[in-house]
């Protein structure tokens, strides 16, 4: 089975997805599994998905009721777990893309390292020809405390991180709450004595849109 498996909840973003999609498909490290799950999309995205399971084995796509980012993701997770021996999550969120070494570098990080979480740097791009960058430099052992300060937006967000798989055995993410993200993982990093830091932007996050992610929040 997969090392790692990559988690991308996808909800009415046909106009982008291929170009996430083909980002994690041309990682350098090949032996993952991309789980695509169609949180009923009303466009063509679903379509997309199987489009790419039909071309590519490592592609799993799951077809679920519309019921927001964290249902999607959390979809991904129960399916990880029970049919995965993958040992490492990583998620993706489907308008943004990876540099071709993310992957690579940040299991490299954990394992050198002994930690049960990495992540990288990433920025914020506006313009989609733009691609994430890695200059090469090490990974360096930080602890949460100083992660947040030092990065107080990117220590909060799910995605630009390899989680070891267990960390996630009894969390998901809650559903109907803004910034989902909040509730997981700062819990789950404050939980560590240390985690790998990578300072590179491997992770191109595109904001606003039409994901689950960009989409108008209601009650």
């Amino acid at each position: 089975m997969a090392q790692i498996t990559v988690i991308v909840p996808v909800y009415r973003v046909e106009d982008c997805l291929r170009q996430c999609v083909d980002s994690i498909l041309a990682q350098s490290f090949r032996d993952f599994e991309l789980v695509l799950v169609d949180d009923g999309s009303p466009d063509g995205s679903g379509a997309i998905c199987d489009g790419y399971a039909q071309s590519d084995s490592r592609v799993v796509v799951l077809h679920r009721e519309n019921g927001g980012l964290s249902a999607a993701r959390n979809t991904g997770i129960d399916w990880a777990m029970a049919n995965s021996d993958s040992r490492w999550l990583h998620f993706v969120d489907s308008d943004d893309w990876l540099h071709p070494h993310t992957l690579q570098r940040l299991l490299e990080a954990n394992l050198q390292l002994g930690t049960a979480v990495s992540a990288c740097g990433s920025y914020m791009v506006r313009d989609r020809t733009q691609l994430p960058e890695d200059t090469g430099s090490p990974a360096r052992k930080i602890t949460p405390e100083q992660y947040t300060l030092e990065y107080e937006f990117l220590a909060a967000t799910a995605w630009g991180k390899l989680y070891r798989k267990d960390l996630f055995q009894n969390r998901r993410y809650p559903v109907g709450k803004l910034s989902e993200d909040m509730f997981v993982t700062p819990f789950l990093l404050f939980e560590l004595e240390a985690l790998a830091l990578i300072e590179e932007p491997l992770y191109a996050y595109f904001p606003g849109g039409s994901s689950i992610t960009g989409s108008a929040w209601t009650p």
